[in-house]
């Protein structure tokens, strides 16, 4: 069926919601084990927490008007009911007493099975398995009081690591096996024998067939631009890993096929393989196992749901959804394709924050989906994730001449049914992830509107995510960029759950733009010639691609590689004198700096292709300390010791900028104190060196 068929059957489902016994939402949340979280430590006010972990169980009515845009759904094995079944996995940190929380959810959307809300409003380490103490970080949403919620929904993810999986039913054509065109790009920055098709460990790939075992084709080349250089048949073999025991060969969870190549694979380069595959899952349904559990939350009353209060009413009265690069395109794609109404037409998310997710969309509702994928400037190419609408609200594809924007179907269905939404981002999506797209028109030829019912952030100076400090190299020329933007998400989350609860206006977006002239091309910017520093001459740019005739009505791909039929234009933000940002939110650090902070890096000759993009990669490059120092490099940047003249100075001006911050609304008073403070490190610029 016509996917604009299908959306509109939605929206009159909305308007005529079927009887409940039509509906087929989560028909079971399946606890495994609860028990007291961080010992059973307080929280403030909020008190205890406990963690919930469970299973939910989904059935499907692929008929129903909210379903029929999801693909290849009415090919999945049904019940005896006429019903679609698949499952999540389910894991919840809750105050212990419902009543005594903030009455919201925060449904982190994972990243590759990853559970990562605690590390980024938290600073909690890394912890797919949250139990101890540790894994609270700072308590920020547990003092807040947030319900903090996560389930599966990638049917790519292979079992481990303590990931968040969701069991998939496989599409079939009248019982037989779905075959059809697959294309794998692989990459490594490190010589290897073997590779996985899906490039990571972690990630189940489609099977090729017999006939795409033997007639797949498999090149390689440099970079993007070059030619693919076929290999011959023999050089190359795969091997199959069966699904690990821990989940049994569950159907719907894929399992591993490895790349092997004579000779092995050389860092930097390409390679590609094309060929015939079988067995898509249903992957489309990662947005209503979202959709279905979050409604079942907030109006759920009876006892099967963890969320309910004492007096058996549900604890939840509003839901925000956070996602970070992949969740974050997950959350533009289920607002996009409509799915912020649950089967009843109720809103289901108040609030979303899709973070460092730039432009893009993903590959998340079409046959043979690969949800991990994305497009990079070096790696990742062609696949349909940054793909137009880029921007909320409307604007017109230049190739096709669609006029489409990303809240456009709900908008239309009914405006109450739109979230608020923060779409936040850094220095590095304007480089690596079109992040200019979300805010211009296609062509990058003028600003777009952006609409009432969204914000948008940039925190200049900021690569995907911070680096550690102190900053290593990687693969990259430059020190990475440790400046961690952290503290404007949680100063923002608060803004968003009062926007969403009583209507308190947000603070104003803050991006750089076109009309102010703080958005240029990139060969544009301004950025001083550094003695030691390559300025980038390439940079990604999404591609208008031909999928074949049948990807925009049934989602299905049948040419590969897609055929390029232009490219969309993308800008970044201009460069002041030092190298930083203009017309952009910048952190104390950074508007204070003691370096250059850049959302690029480069490749080193070593690692292969170089002078490409260092996948997702800025830089931090140090100013010199002194006058002498400055014009012994040549180096024209302000030294340190000429803009500040003494620590205390220079204070005197961290201090000011955290004040301005915290005033406007983008730092709340705990985080703009601790950053006055200064980091350990900047001390030690000031001290005087031997010489």
């Amino acid at each position: 069926m016509n996917r604009r068929i299908a959306f509109a059957l939605a929206a009159l489902a909305a308007a005529c919601p079927p009887p409940p016994a039509a509906r087929a939402e989560l028909v079971k949340l399946e606890i495994l084990r609860r028990e007291p979280y961080a010992g059973g430590k307080a929280f403030g006010e909020v008190g205890p927490y406990e963690v919930i972990v469970g299973v939910g169980r989904y059935t499907v009515d692929p008929a129903h008007a909210r379903n029929l845009g999801i693909v290849d759904l009415a090919l999945a094995p049904r019940n005896a009911a006429g019903k679609v079944e698949f499952e999540s996995d389910v894991y919840v940190l809750a105050p212990k007493d419902p009543a005594k929380g903030n009455g919201a959810v925060l449904f982190d959307v994972h990243n590759r099975g990853n559970k990562l809300a605690l590390r980024f409003f938290n600073d909690a380490p890394g912890d797919n398995r949250p139990t101890d103490e540790a894994s609270a970080g700072n308590g920020f949403l547990f003092r807040r009081g947030y319900a903090v919620v996560w389930c599966g929904w990638s049917g790519e993810l292979l079992p481990g690591n303590d990931r968040l999986l969701l069991r998939l039913p496989v599409a079939t054509d009248g019982g037989r096996p779905i075959r059809g065109v697959v294309r794998y790009e692989v990459s490594t920055d490190e010589p290897a024998d073997v590779l996985p098709l899906a490039r990571r460990d972690g990630h189940g790939s489609y099977p090729p067939t017999e006939k795409g075992e033997r007639d797949g084709v498999l090149t390689w080349r440099m970079r993007e631009g070059d030619p693919r250089v076929p290999i011959p048949r023999g050089q190359w073999s795969l091997e199959r890993v069966p699904v690990p025991a821990a989940k049994g060969g569950v159907p719907g969870v894929l399992g591993q096929v490895r790349l092997k190549l004579a000779g092995g694979f050389r860092p930097g380069y390409l390679y590609e393989l094309v060929c015939e595959c079988e067995g898509p899952v249903v992957q489309g349904l990662g947005f209503a196992a979202v959709r279905d559990l979050v409604s079942f939350l907030r109006h759920d009353a009876t006892a099967a749901n963890p969320l309910r209060t004492a007096a058996g009413k549900p604890a939840v009265a509003r839901a925000h959804a956070f996602g970070v690069s992949q969740s974050g395109r997950f959350l533009r794609e289920y607002l996009y394709l409509g799915f912020n109404a649950d089967e009843a037409g109720r809103k289901v998310f108040d609030g979303l924050v899709p973070h460092v997710a730039g432009g893009g969309l993903g590959s998340f509702n079409h046959r043979f989906a690969q949800p991990t994928r994305f497009n990079g400037q070096h790696e990742e190419h062609l696949y349909p994730v940054d793909r137009f609408p880029f921007a909320y609200g409307d604007a017109t594809d230049p190739f096709t001449k669609k006029t489409d924007g990303v809240l456009r179907r709900t908008a239309a269905e009914d405006p109450k049914l739109l979230p608020k939404v923060m779409h936040t981002q850094g220095a590095g999506e304007y480089w690596h992830r079109s992040g200019s797209l979300v805010h211009t028109d296609p062509l990058g030829a003028k600003d777009a509107d952006v609409p009432e019912a969204v914000r948008v952030y940039t925190f200049g100076g900021t690569q995907h995510g911070p680096a550690a400090r102190p900053p290593g190299r990687g693969v990259a020329d430059n020190l990475l960029n440790p400046a961690d933007y952290r503290p404007f998400l949680r100063a923002l989350l608060d803004a968003l759950d009062a926007w969403a609860r009583d209507g308190t206006a947000p603070p104003p977006s803050v991006y750089p733009r076109i009309d102010a002239g703080t958005l240029v091309p990139f060969r544009k910017a301004g950025f001083p010639a550094i003695p030691g520093v390559r300025y980038p001459e390439v940079i990604q740019a999404p591609a208008a691609l031909d999928l074949g005739p049948d990807f925009a009505t049934k989602g299905v791909i049948t040419v590969e590689p897609p055929r390029v039929g232009g490219a969309y234009t993308v800008l970044v933000p201009k460069c002041g004198p030092d190298g930083n940002e203009l017309g952009t939110l910048l952190l104390p650090e950074v508007a204070v700096p003691l370096a250059t902070y850049t959302g690029w890096n480069l490749r080193r000759r070593d690692a292969g292709a170089e002078g490409m993009l260092a996948l997702l990669m800025g830089s931090y490059i140090p100013l010199p300390a002194a006058r002498a120092d400055r014009l012994a490099s040549g180096d024209p940047r302000e030294s340190v010791a000429e803009r500040y003249g003494s620590y205390e100075a220079y204070r005197k001006q961290l201090v000011a900028a955290c004040d301005d911050l915290r005033r406007r609304g983008y730092l709340l008073k705990e985080d703009a104190d601790r950053l006055a403070e200064g980091r350990p490190e900047a001390r030690e610029v000031f001290r005087p060196k031997d010489r």
